[in-house]
């Protein structure tokens, strides 16, 4: 198991952590353990540089680009840095057909950024993700797991001000 490349390496407890995951899995399918352990990865350094996912690829004795594949694919995985607050807003049908468009331009508005790019001050990076599988309660936004439904503009400027403290 290759576990090392240069400066990159999980601390001990999170090296605990991503064994324990290995272990849930038959012995030669640990490639099983990469999104939990992506989760690992992600928490200990914000985002998944390519030396991350490469590090995680030599600890699971896979290719890199089995790792790139899942990472490109799942919006929940950062492949660039964040801020401390990442706004994962629905731009699908159902949030659109309740309103979420003028929500979205007011969020832009409100933090001065656009799609993808993140606050001067590091606070908040806004980013556009597929179903949040709340339709029923659109316009919605999640920030890590607290989901924030029936958005209007006024409720965005509180969310903003409890985060911004």
């Amino acid at each position: 198991m290759t576990e090392t490349t240069p400066n990159i390496a999980f601390t001990p407890e999170r090296m605990a952590k991503v064994q324990e995951i290995i272990a849930r899995y038959p012995a030669g399918k640990q490639k099983s353990a990469l999104l939990p352990i992506l989760h690992v990865a992600q928490a200990q350094w914000g985002w998944l540089s390519d030396k991350v996912m490469d590090y995680v690829a030599g600890i699971l004795e896979i290719a890199p680009v089995e790792v790139y594949e899942v990472a490109t694919f799942y919006t929940m995985y950062h492949l660039q840095p964040v801020g401390k607050h990442v706004i994962e807003y629905c731009r699908t049908g159902p949030c659109c057909t309740m309103g979420a468009e003028p929500v979205y331009e007011y969020i832009q508005e409100k933090l001065g950024i656009k799609t993808g790019q993140t606050t001067p001050d590091g606070n908040f990076t806004l980013k556009e993700v597929e179903c949040l599988a709340a339709c029923g309660w659109g316009p919605v936004f999640q920030i890590r797991e607290q989901y924030y439904m029936n958005l209007t503009n006024d409720k965005v400027d509180e969310i903003i001000a409890d985060l911004s403290k």
